[in-house]
C-alpha cells in the first residue's frame, strides 16, 4: 500500500514523497495527481516537517453520517447528506497545534475519514466517482460546540483557524466504506467505530456534492464523525486513527 506524504525540509518548497516501511520518505519526481517517478534517494523522516496533504480550495464536511452518531444525538437519519464548509484558513497538518479560541468555552474533537479529490469535477454520477478520487486521509473536524448551539448554525463554530487538521498521508486503493476509525485523547480511546456505519457511502457523497458545486483538485470531503464526540482542553494531545491510513496527531494550545 502506498502512503503519499507532502513535506518540506527547513521551510523549503513543499515536495511529495512515499512513506516507506522503515518510516522514512522515498522521494518522488512529478505530480501525484497525474504521473510521477520514484527516485532513488531516501530522506530520514526526522529531517522533515510533514505538511497538510493538499492545499484545498474548500473543505466540504458532512454532518450526521453515522448510524451510531445519529442514535447518540437522538436524531433521525437524514434523507439527504447534510453539508457545510470549512475555509482553507482552518487547515493545519500532522503534529501542528489546534488553537483554542478565547471566545469558546467548549471545543470538541470529531474523528473523520476525508476524501481527496483528484480532478476538477461537476455533476459526476456515482459509477464514475472512483477515477476522480486521489485517495483518503484522516481529519479532525474541530468544533466550538458552545458556539454551535448559540448560533443555531455551524459556520463560526467550525471555521476558526486551525480547526481542520488533516493528514498525515494520502492512501489509495482501500475500501473507504470499511475502515476502523478511532480517536484518542491523551492516549485514552474516545471514539471507536467503523465506516461501514456510514449513512451515505463515499461514492454517494462525492456525486451528491458535485451536483451542488464544482470540486477542484485537492479539495477535501470529510465524511462525518461516529459516536463518542467530546471536549478537548488546552494542553491535550488528540489523535485520529483510521485503519489502513494511519494516525493524525495534534496538540491543543
Amino acid at each position: 500500500m502506498i502512503k503519499f506524504v507532502r513535506y518540506s525540509i527547513e521551510d523549503s518548497v513543499p515536495q511529495w514523497g512515499i512513506m516507506n516501511n522503515e518510516g522514512n520518505i522515498t522521494d518522488i519526481e512529478g505530480d501525484i495527481y497525474t504521473q510521477y517517478k520514484v527516485m532513488p534517494n531516501v530522506i530520514e523522516s526526522s529531517r522533515v516537517r510533514i505538511l497538510p496533504p493538499t492545499d484545498p480550495s474548500k473543505i466540504v464536511c458532512v454532518g450526521l453520517n453515522y448510524t451510531d452518531h445519529a442514535k447518540e444525538m437522538k436524531m433521525e437519519k437524514p434523507a439527504e447528506p447534510v453539508i457545510f464548509l470549512k475555509p482553507p484558513s482552518a487547515v493545519i497538518g500532522h503534529k501542528d497545534e489546534i488553537i483554542y479560541p478565547d471566545m469558546a468555552s467548549r471545543v470538541d474533537y470529531e474523528a473523520e475519514l476525508a476524501i481527496v479529490i483528484k480532478n476538477t469535477i461537476k455533476d459526476i454520477p456515482e459509477d464514475e466517482v472512483d477515477i476522480h478520487i486521489l485517495g483518503y486521509t484522516c481529519l479532525n473536524d474541530v468544533t466550538a460546540r458552545d458556539l454551535q448551539k448559540t448560533d443555531g448554525q455551524w459556520t463560526r463554530a467550525k471555521s476558526f483557524d486551525t480547526f481542520a487538521p488533516f493528514g498525515p498521508y494520502i492512501v489509495r486503493d482501500i475500501n473507504p466504506d470499511r475502515q476502523d476509525i478511532k480517536l484518542y485523547l491523551n492516549g485514552e480511546l474516545k471514539q471507536d467505530s467503523n465506516t461501514s456505519k456510514f449513512i451515505f457511502k463515499t461514492k454517494k457523497l462525492v456525486s451528491f456534492i458535485s451536483k451542488i458545486m464544482t470540486l477542484n483538485r485537492g479539495d477535501i470531503i470529510s465524511t462525518g464523525t461516529p459516536a463518542g464526540i467530546g471536549p478537548m482542553n488546552r494542553g491535550d494531545k488528540v489523535e485520529v486513527e483510521i485503519g489502513e491510513i494511519g494516525r493524525l496527531t495534534n496538540f491543543v494550545r
